[in-house]
């Protein structure tokens, strides 16, 4: 194994250590040297000429093709190589996050043809044989993903939107969930979700709306997406609906989806603008709420969201991320008497500095002053 000295590992910090597009290992070679540098799932068959000529010790290739020539030379310099893994329906060492294109990907020839729903079916598979090579796999892509998310992130305020994913389209729910999206990125934050269908795709379609100035157009878009109110029966017919309406309005705004194929039944919805999936759904879970270092809002949900509550109070807790943010649960009838979490939180909060960093409203639309306020305590 080639050794990695400290001057390979400890670069300039104007510079970042990773590469994961074309344009910037060019800008690398430009530089005189890779040492030091992380190339991620960077396709470098046709930069055989560089990898010749351009110095490679210290340098770790991660899942990068490339012509032998150049992949022999790279290895005689001393670089590290990990190479592309075949037959795999994802990229373990993926440098950038996904996007709902990638993701749904032939859709044409249904749903079942696209690298998401092949995803699913090999985690089935390779759960099913306890694979150590797949799980080793499996937990590369996610902390892959999370590198990319982490970068995708840098600086932002980011606030959370948690809810069911039975949310129909077509619903006064559905469409509050889309209004609260829409105001929180008209505000400036970063709408991130779970990615997933119902209140989840509601928040990004929102968020995805934000900047078309015409605030009939969102109405126009719940019409048509009314037409198809589920993912099932038909996850085909439900993701190619969001996509006439990203047709009709291509220019849309940027959120985040944070969804997993543990929930192989939910689909990943197509409004998030950058999708950070996962095979486990813990490092998910944990992930999603830890970087909504701007506070959360809580719909109607079922157990998926109350676990996501208490996720959340358990940090705000113990000051574990620092001070609590602020947590909002939307619905005062679900969350004292359907599903009452919201003593429980009192309860936790009480005499804490949590306390004034929690809040319950009755509607929707009293969620986003309600964040404020509670941003400003």
């Amino acid at each position: 194994m080639p050794h990695l000295t400290d001057s390979d590992a400890r670069r300039d910090h104007d510079h970042d250590h990773e590469i994961e597009t074309l344009a910037e290992f060019d800008a690398a070679v430009a530089r005189g040297s890779l040492g030091g540098y992380r190339v991620q799932a960077v396709d470098l068959t046709a930069r055989t000429l560089d990898l010749l000529t351009v110095a490679t010790s210290g340098a770790v290739f991660l899942g990068c093709p490339m012509h032998p020539d150049g992949l022999a030379k790279v290895r005689a310099d001393g670089a590290l190589v990990f190479p592309p893994v075949p037959d795999l329906p994802f990229d373990p060492y993926r440098g950038l996050l996904y996007t709902a294109d990638t993701l749904f990907e032939h859709l044409e020839q249904g749903y079942d043809a696209t690298p998401d729903a092949l995803a699913y079916a090999w985690l089935q598979r390779t759960k099913a044989d306890g694979d150590i090579f797949a799980s080793m796999l499996r937990s590369i892509h996610d902390d892959a993903v999370s590198d990319a998310l982490d970068e995708h992130l840098a600086g932002a305020r980011v606030v959370g939107v948690m809810g069911g994913h039975a949310m129909a389209r077509g619903t006064t729910a559905y469409a509050g969930a889309a209004r609260l999206g829409r105001t929180l990125a008209r505000s400036g934050v970063t709408v991130a979700t779970g990615g997933g269908p119902g209140a989840m795709e509601a928040a990004n379609l929102g968020a995805y709306l934000a900047p078309l100035q015409d605030d009939a157009v969102l109405d126009d878009a719940l019409q048509l997406l009314a037409k198809v109110p589920s993912f099932t029966p038909s996850v085909t017919d439900w993701a190619r609906t969001a996509f006439e309406v990203r047709d009709r309005w291509p220019s849309g705004g940027d959120s985040i989806g944070i969804p997993t194929w543990f929930y192989g039944h939910e689909p990943p919805n197509a409004f998030a603008g950058h999708i950070a999936k996962y095979f486990a759904n813990a490092t998910r879970e944990d992930g999603l709420l830890a970087r909504c270092n701007a506070g959360v809002v809580f719909l109607p949900g079922a157990a998926g969201t109350v676990q996501e509550i208490f996720d959340n109070a358990t940090p705000n807790y113990y000051e574990s991320r620092g001070e609590p943010t602020p947590m909002v649960l939307v619905n005062r009838a679900h969350w004292t008497e359907r599903l009452p979490a919201w003593p429980l939180l009192q309860s936790l909060a009480g005499g804490r500095p949590m306390e004034s960093r929690i809040a319950l409203v009755d509607t929707v639309d009293q969620a986003p002053a309600a964040l404020a306020r509670l941003a400003a305590e």
